[in-house]
């Protein structure tokens, strides 16, 4: 596959078809994403990967969670701007209607929201769940480097055709994945992914997903 068709088909993938991927192919493509760029090749990012029993062992423990705490723990950052308006909220909740309205979820069926929205906390039934963490210390330039990171490995998973899904909400429950994980203190989450082959006929996966044209974020000088 070419990086352009890579890019081109590379979606948040929300439900996952029953099929497992070769373990040994995930080592490799999260390896290969390595070569990621950083500032002054510090690769900041460090990641765990969880597959099989404890996949499932972790599934359990989160619907306990869910039902004892459904807001989380609280996020060690903001996932949004506290102000966030004009065309980024725009956007967001675009973006949100787009999806519900694609599931036939209704605005006022908070219930039904809810119950779609947890299902984050299975990695859509992917077969593979990552999570990845920074250093505490670290600052806005590390953690631009781990996006370089994650949308590495996102594009080298679409040309192996596999699929996947950042999630950041589960930065909602750091205490217990770090916990899970074993991940030591200075180490903070940032977000999991879903990792699996999508199910092309979900409506999960078949809303639209706009993107702003060029004049909207692209200026050309000279």
């Amino acid at each position: 596959m070419r990086i352009s068709k890579a890019v081109a088909t590379r979606r948040s993938v929300r439900a996952f078809l029953d099929k497992q991927v070769d373990p040994a192919l995930i080592r490799r493509l999260i390896e290969q994403a390595g070569r990621a760029p950083s500032g002054g090749n510090l690769q900041p990012w460090h990641i765990y990967v969880v597959t099989g029993a404890p996949l499932a062992q972790l599934k359990s423990l989160m619907e306990e969670k869910i039902a004892s705490n459904p807001k989380g723990e609280g996020s060690e950052f903001n996932i949004y701007p506290p102000e966030l308006e004009g065309i980024y909220a725009d956007r967001r909740y675009k973006i949100g209607e787009a999806m519900y309205n694609g599931l036939a979820i209704a605005r006022e069926d908070r219930a039904g929201r809810r119950m779609w929205f947890n299902r984050n906390y299975r990695f859509f039934d992917a077969p593979v769940g990552l999570f990845c963490f920074i250093e505490r210390y670290m600052g806005p330039p590390q953690w631009s480097d781990m996006g370089m990171y994650l949308q590495t490995l996102m594009l080298l998973l679409r040309e192996e055709g596999l699929d996947s899904c950042a999630q950041e909400c589960w930065a909602l429950f750091h205490n217990t994945i770090s916990t899970f994980v074993q991940a030591p203190d200075h180490h903070m989450l940032f977000c999991g992914m879903a990792i699996g082959y999508r199910d092309p006929d979900h409506a999960a996966n078949n809303f639209p997903s706009e993107r702003a044209a060029l004049e909207e974020f692209a200026t050309f000088i000279g």
